[in-house]
């Protein structure tokens, strides 16, 4: 299946279902070694709502997954690039995009067919991060490594290197010590 989407993906990755993967043409997808996509309602305790989706929207697009990283029925879309690193774990339902998906224009909202005609910026979730169920990573955010995010969060700025943050918006609420 995987193949047949022109993505490339390292050794010993595990599709629990049925993901979706989609690029458009003249964008890549690359998912590293000893990954896991969790797409079936039995893959996950607390169930999954949706597959497992990894999709580029535009051409040039990039989405990157590291080494060892975990993903439970999440949603990741690019219109400019996403960079997901190594032994990142991210909850069922999450969502992570790099755009706005449609103009903020009042008259270009429902009709837009031009995926660059929208707000867009670099997503970046970096080393060793766990992602809480039903957070969702806004365009334009940096999570810092070992960081880990509450579940339901809605990350709209980026999160320091070694922190906890969680709320609506997604705030540093403690500091991880001893952590490098």
């Amino acid at each position: 299946m995987l193949k047949e989407q022109q993505i490339t993906f390292g050794n010993n990755l595990i599709a629990v279902g049925m993901p979706i993967v989609d690029r458009e043409k003249g964008s890549s997808i690359q998912i590293g070694h000893n990954a896991i996509l969790c797409s079936s309602d039995y893959s996950n305790p607390i169930g999954l709502n949706h597959r497992t989706v990894i999709r580029t929207l535009a051409e040039g697009a990039v989405i990157e997954i590291g080494d060892d990283v975990g993903i439970s029925g999440a949603s990741i879309c690019a219109v400019s690039r996403v960079r997901i690193g190594n032994q990142v774990m991210l909850g069922v339902n999450v969502q992570i995009s790099d755009t706005d998906f449609h103009p903020i224009k009042p008259e270009n909202r429902r009709f837009n067919k031009n995926p660059l005609d929208v707000g867009k910026a670099d997503t970046i979730i970096e080393d060793n991060v766990w992602v809480g169920a039903n957070a969702t990573v806004l365009k334009g955010v940096t999570i810092g490594r070992n960081s880990v995010i509450g579940a339901g969060s809605i990350v709209a700025s980026s999160i320091p290197p070694n922190c906890i943050a969680a709320g609506v918006p997604a705030k540093v609420i403690k500091h991880l010590e001893g952590v490098e």
